[in-house]
């Protein structure tokens, strides 16, 4: 630096560490979302896929338990299926912003985006979980009794994609904050 100007090529010292987290956090992002895809696509596999018929079924008569006898659960399957779709979706701009850090319009467009999926997700899994919840405890007030005490496997399988999506749920508040704080670093 001569006489106040900065030559070309000289970087000012302050750029190199900023440029270096907001890189750094944009390559978290990306592999939280392989994460947090990964996740959505297994409970909603997961979920859609659980069925058990008990064994003492008879000719004329089956007891099973079938995820989409309850809406619910449909519901959950289509919103963590919509939510990975999103998620391998949004990788494409989660790469742009490893090489382009600077790009403000796009992280906050991905942050509103990010916050609808959040929503949409949430609720799929805690509409199940309350269902779950009735499953595993039953409710004596309405005389709903606890059918995980038949059907074990068919909940230990949904309670397994209620976590899975929960993950999910943690992962994008993790997203979430990070775009916050890359948007609010520029």
């Amino acid at each position: 630096m001569k006489g106040g100007a900065v030559e070309v090529g000289e970087i000012s010292k302050g750029s190199i560490p900023r440029n270096g987290f907001k890189r750094g956090l944009s390559i978290v992002d990306f592999i939280l979302r392989i994460v947090a895809a990964i996740s959505t696509l297994g409970s909603a596999l997961g979920m859609g896929t659980t069925r058990e018929t008990l064994p003492f079924a008879t000719r004329f008569v089956k007891f099973r338990a079938v995820f989409n006898d309850l809406p619910t659960f449909v519901f959950f399957v289509i919103s963590n299926s919509i939510v990975c779709g999103y998620l391998v979706l949004s990788l494409v701009l989660s790469f742009f912003h490893i090489v382009k850090i600077t790009a403000v319009k796009s992280r906050v467009l991905q942050v509103f985006l990010d916050t609808l999926m959040f929503g949409l997700l949430t609720t799929g899994a805690s509409a199940a979980a309350a269902i779950v919840y009735v499953a595993h405890y039953g409710n004596p007030n309405a005389n709903w009794f606890p059918f995980c005490r038949q059907y074990n496997r068919f909940c230990e399988r949904i309670s397994g994609s209620l976590v899975g999506s929960y993950i999910a749920v943690v992962l994008f508040i993790i997203l979430i904050l990070m775009s916050a704080i890359s948007i609010s670093r520029q």
